[in-house]
Protein backbone atom coordinates (compact mmCIF):
# COMPACT_ATOMS: atom_id res chain seq x y z
CA UNK A 1 0.00 0.00 0.00
CA UNK A 2 1.44 3.53 -0.61
CA UNK A 3 1.05 6.07 1.35
CA UNK A 4 -1.94 8.07 1.80
CA UNK A 5 -1.65 11.74 1.55
CA UNK A 6 -4.33 14.34 2.81
CA UNK A 7 -5.49 15.47 -0.45
CA UNK A 8 -6.16 11.56 -1.44
CA UNK A 9 -8.46 11.37 1.81
CA UNK A 10 -10.59 14.98 1.63
CA UNK A 11 -11.39 13.43 -2.30
CA UNK A 12 -12.85 10.44 -0.83
CA UNK A 13 -16.74 10.27 0.76
CA UNK A 14 -17.19 9.36 4.04
CA UNK A 15 -17.77 5.69 3.63
CA UNK A 16 -14.64 5.80 2.35
CA UNK A 17 -12.36 7.21 4.42
CA UNK A 18 -14.25 4.60 7.67
CA UNK A 19 -13.54 1.75 5.07
CA UNK A 20 -9.94 2.17 4.56
CA UNK A 21 -9.41 3.49 8.23
CA UNK A 22 -10.60 0.04 9.50
CA UNK A 23 -8.42 -1.55 6.87
CA UNK A 24 -5.13 0.52 8.50
CA UNK A 25 -6.25 -0.65 11.76
CA UNK A 26 -6.55 -3.86 10.95
CA UNK A 27 -2.78 -4.15 9.06
CA UNK A 28 -1.42 -2.36 12.31
CA UNK A 29 -2.72 -5.04 14.17
CA UNK A 30 -1.31 -7.83 12.29
CA UNK A 31 2.24 -6.27 11.91
CA UNK A 32 2.24 -5.68 15.73
CA UNK A 33 1.02 -9.13 16.03
CA UNK A 34 3.84 -10.23 13.97
CA UNK A 35 6.52 -8.78 15.64
CA UNK A 36 4.84 -10.33 19.07
CA UNK A 37 5.27 -13.34 18.15
CA UNK A 38 9.06 -13.23 17.15
CA UNK A 39 8.45 -12.66 13.04
CA UNK A 40 10.37 -9.93 11.45
CA UNK A 41 8.31 -7.02 10.20
CA UNK A 42 7.65 -6.92 6.58
CA UNK A 43 9.47 -3.37 6.12
CA UNK A 44 10.36 -1.78 9.33
CA UNK A 45 9.35 1.96 8.08
CA UNK A 46 5.42 0.45 7.89
CA UNK A 47 4.38 0.57 11.27
CA UNK A 48 4.96 4.13 11.43
CA UNK A 49 3.47 4.69 8.07
CA UNK A 50 0.17 3.10 9.09
CA UNK A 51 0.45 5.02 11.97
CA UNK A 52 0.60 8.05 10.45
CA UNK A 53 -1.97 7.41 7.63
CA UNK A 54 -4.40 6.84 10.21
CA UNK A 55 -3.50 9.95 12.08
CA UNK A 56 -4.01 12.25 9.14
CA UNK A 57 -7.87 10.13 8.13
CA UNK A 58 -8.59 10.91 11.47
CA UNK A 59 -7.28 14.42 11.32
CA UNK A 60 -9.46 15.08 8.11
CA UNK A 61 -12.57 13.55 9.60
CA UNK A 62 -12.18 15.76 12.95
CA UNK A 63 -11.81 18.82 10.38
CA UNK A 64 -14.98 17.74 8.50
CA UNK A 65 -16.85 17.69 11.95
CA UNK A 66 -15.69 20.93 13.24
CA UNK A 67 -16.67 22.31 10.03
CA UNK A 68 -20.18 20.76 9.48
CA UNK A 69 -21.13 22.27 13.40
CA UNK A 70 -19.08 26.02 12.59
CA UNK A 71 -21.82 26.01 9.46
CA UNK A 72 -24.49 25.16 11.71
CA UNK A 73 -23.83 27.37 14.16
CA UNK A 74 -23.31 30.29 11.45
CA UNK A 75 -26.70 29.27 9.96
CA UNK A 76 -28.81 29.82 13.23
CA UNK A 77 -27.47 32.91 14.06
CA UNK A 78 -27.83 35.50 16.52
CA UNK A 79 -29.97 34.36 20.11
CA UNK A 80 -33.22 36.40 20.19
CA UNK A 81 -33.44 38.35 22.90
CA UNK A 82 -29.87 38.99 23.37
CA UNK A 83 -30.57 42.34 22.11
CA UNK A 84 -31.08 45.67 23.66
CA UNK A 85 -30.27 43.89 27.22
CA UNK A 86 -27.67 46.15 29.15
Amino acid sequence: MAVLRTKEIRKLGEKDIDKKLNELRLELTKERANIAIGASATSPGRIREIRRAIARILTVKNEAKRQSKKSKSDSMGKVKGAEGKE
